[in-house]
């Protein structure tokens, strides 16, 4: 195994490489497994003996005589000596002896404007005649990623059919090319910005990541790479550097075909060595250590002369079944060091190798520990602090009107208060008794009304739908084919995207269609036409006076549930009341080519 090392590419280079960009500078050539041949990056001198219009030598090949005219020196009359007429005659220019130059990459800088939409911001990667930029879209108002080439850069072909092969795939698990473009002497490619994502590099630089993680990454990672390569596709650079975990912990592929086009990089084997690279992404992560000799993307490599060691034994703690599937896609010539198991040789093989893995939970948090505050003694007062007396009681004043004259004002008050109680009692007697002698007012009884019985059932309108994916990375699927399932033709149908097993690919809980009534609207029942048997669906519903469509999977709450194969009827345990609802589908059925996926053909909805 110690061969294998040279399999690894390594980056000298001494900051971090940008999640963004396709590489990183000082990059050392690679063989034909981990990133095949790099044409053109070291042309062949043209030398007199390999070039085919160099004069050849006197008297070679022929039988003729040497022309004995006298050769004379430029700019004189003396003819030269006949050695030196025969060397002249037969040594090429000095210009040819050079080596011809390497292209450069284009002298750009920030500020400047492609196609009068693309204002570079920062060069985040400058080597091997390209240069890669990060830069603002100002039409969308949003960042973009740039690479920029000479239109006479040796890759220059390769990297336009690249990026325009990739553009086509359209799989979210790619960081998409948005355009590819050749003009004014310059080859550029754009493709998105990923402000908030993290390259696997950077999450490793802290630690191995917990097994969860590390299967949602292999397997995120292996589906995608499968359906590149069904499309033809190969990416020929995938290391940690070229993996991004996004702010909703969706793993995307960023450089498919295009980093490998920029270099040159071809293979014979392009599945075989695709496959590899995701098994040592699947190495790093358990271990932190880069399972080759040679250090690495930042990471340790193995010890020497050791050859390759199981994860589960190189690290304590390594979930067993993440440790085999590793070995298995870190193969030597067909052997692998797996327990009893078969070596995965393409993504595919690799894609279903993991689905096998029994489903590993994410960490449970612990709770958090509330302790009770401290009991703090109050400050002591300084040493040299001054202490005030308190102030002396003040005694009570002595009682007003002391002796006769305050014992008469008393009887006088009490005198007043009694003529005013029987004053009030009288007037209060003569209203009471004046109320008696009026004739009495009927009031009037109050009618009960008829209970109005609820509306016959009736179908609702459908105002708008949308896709409904919060959980993905673009939080849409399949936005073009919405009408198609409301559109009262049973012919047409929205469908999800494919997925390697029927729980969504152990990706998200569900997918589905939001459905707007434009106000709110008692709805009693919800029938859905599916395209295949084995699909579970839901029936979720937004709460009454929602004015706002809901945009994550908490604004909805389930209200039914259902599962079939031609047509399901969702019906509330009791009439809900709502303006937005969602058909959510939780479980897709399979398809000839061995994947899983949903469609739905007609929805109507009654209220």
């Amino acid at each position: 195994m110690a061969d294998r090392s040279t399999a690894v590419e390594v980056a000298d280079e001494g900051s971090a490489p940008d999640p963004q960009q396709d590489g990183t500078p000082d990059e050392t050539p690679t063989d034909g497994r981990h990133g095949g041949s790099a044409d053109g990056d070291t042309p062949p001198e043209d030398t007199a003996d390999g070039d085919p219009e160099a004069p050849a030598e006197a008297g070679s090949g022929t039988d003729e005589e040497p022309v004995e005219a006298p050769a004379t020196e430029p700019g004189t009359d003396e003819p030269q000596a006949p050695a030196e007429a025969a060397q002249s005659a037969v040594e090429p220019p000095a210009e040819k002896t050079r080596p011809r130059a390497k292209p450069t990459a284009p002298d750009l800088h920030s500020g400047h404007r492609l196609a009068r939409r693309y204002q570079l911001a920062e060069c985040v990667t400058r080597v091997d005649g390209f240069s890669s930029w990060r830069a603002v879209d100002e039409k969308l108002r949003r960042a973009v990623g740039i690479h920029l080439l000479p239109a006479d850069h040796p890759q220059a072909r390769q990297v336009l059919a690249a990026a325009r092969s990739a553009a086509l795939l359209g799989d979210p698990r790619f960081v998409q090319v948005l355009d590819a473009v050749e003009e004014d002497e310059l080859v550029y490619v754009i493709h998105e910005w990923l402000p908030d994502a993290l390259s696997l590099a950077d999450l490793l630089a802290s630690g191995p990541m917990e097994p969860h993680e590390t299967y949602q990454m292999a397997a995120q990672v292996s589906q995608g790479m499968a359906a590149a390569h069904r499309e033809g596709l190969a990416h020929l650079r995938l290391d940690p550097g070229a993996v991004l975990r996004t702010s909703s912990g969706q793993y995307r592929i960023r450089g498919l075909a295009v980093a490998a086009a920029l270099r040159g990089l071809r293979a014979d084997r392009p599945q075989r060595q695709d496959t590899e690279a995701i098994g040592a992404l699947i190495y790093a992560c358990l271990t932190q250590r880069w399972p080759y000799e040679d250090d690495a993307h930042g990471l340790s490599g193995l010890p020497k002369g050791v050859g390759l060691v199981a994860p589960d034994q190189l690290r304590a703690g390594v979930h067993r079944g993440l440790s085999d599937v590793a070995m298995r896609a870190l193969v030597n010539d067909g052997a692998t060091a797996s327990r009893e198991e078969p070596p995965c040789t393409t993504p595919e093989e690799l894609a279903k190798a993991i689905a096998g893995v029994p489903r590993i939970r994410p960490p449970e948090h612990p709770k958090p520990v509330y302790r009770q505050p401290a009991f703090h003694q109050p400050p002591q007062p300084p040493a040299n602090a001054t202490f005030y007396a308190a102030p002396k009681a003040v005694p009570a004043p002595p009682p007003a009107l002391p002796g006769r004259t305050g014992s008469v004002l008393k009887w006088a008050v009490s005198a007043l208060l009694i003529v005013a109680i029987g004053l009030g009692s009288w007037q209060l007697a003569d209203a009471l008794k004046s109320r008696e002698n009026s004739a009495p007012t009927p009031t009037p009884t109050p009618t009960a009304k008829p209970h109005s019985a609820p509306p016959p059932p009736a179908p609702l309108a459908i105002v708008a739908a949308k896709s409904f994916d919060p959980q993905g990375d673009d939080r849409v699927e399949s936005p073009k084919l919405v009408g198609n399932a409301y559109d009262k033709d049973p012919a047409t149908y929205w469908q999800t995207m494919s997925y390697t097993r029927t729980d969504l690919g152990g990706l998200k809980d569900g997918v589905g269609l939001v459905l707007d009534l434009g106000a709110d609207h008692r709805v009693t029942s919800v029938t859905v036409d599916l395209g295949g048997d084995g699909t579970d669906v839901e029936l979720l519903a937004a709460p009454a006076g929602t004015g706002a469509e809901p945009t994550e999977l908490s604004g909805f709450s389930k209200v039914a549930s259902g599962s079939g194969g031609s047509r399901v009827t969702l019906k509330p345990a009791s009439p809900v009341t709502t303006r937005y609802v969602v058909v959510w589908l939780t479980k897709l059925p399979p398809i000839p080519n061995g994947d899983f996926r949903g469609k739905i053909s007609e929805i109507s909805v009654i209220g």
